[in-house]
């Protein structure tokens, strides 16, 4: 999704200053008129879109012996490995999650079922940190 996002928002960008600069004049009917003032907002609005896609490009786990810090499309959240009770990949998902000690579910959209192998992967690593934080020093 990262590689999509980076992608796409450039093109975005040179599609709204092309139609931007295209508008001038009057249409053949006469009726509008598009000024410098149209042509920068159709520009602009290009770069807001862009902006919007890069947004996808955004989530990211890390994750170590204490705990994960997730950052998803909108929010960041730092979890330790104490108050998770699972990591969840579920058949059908979209994205992998946490099952935390009191039922809430926290999405992961860092690790996507579209990544197939890489997404795989990144669970069994994550499950095994959750494994590692949980065996009793005691013993």
């Amino acid at each position: 999704m990262r590689r999509v996002a980076f992608v796409l928002a450039p093109i975005v960008v040179v599609v709204f200053t092309v139609i931007g600069m295209a508008l001038h004049g009057k249409t053949d009917s006469g009726t509008a008129y598009f000024q410098a003032g149209d042509q920068a907002a159709m520009i602009g609005l290009g770069v807001l879109i862009a902006l919007g896609i890069l947004l996808f490009a955004r989530p990211r786990v890390r994750a170590n012996a204490d705990g994960a810090k997730i950052r998803n499309i909108i929010g960041q959240i730092e979890v330790p490995w104490a108050v998770v009770r699972a990591v969840r990949f579920d058949r059908g998902s979209a994205w992998a999650s946490l099952e935390l000690q009191d039922d809430d579910l926290v999405p992961v959209h860092a690790i996507q079922a579209n990544d197939k192998q890489a997404a795989v992967d990144a669970v069994r690593a994550l499950r095994r940190l959750l494994a590692a934080s949980q065996v009793d020093p005691a013993k």
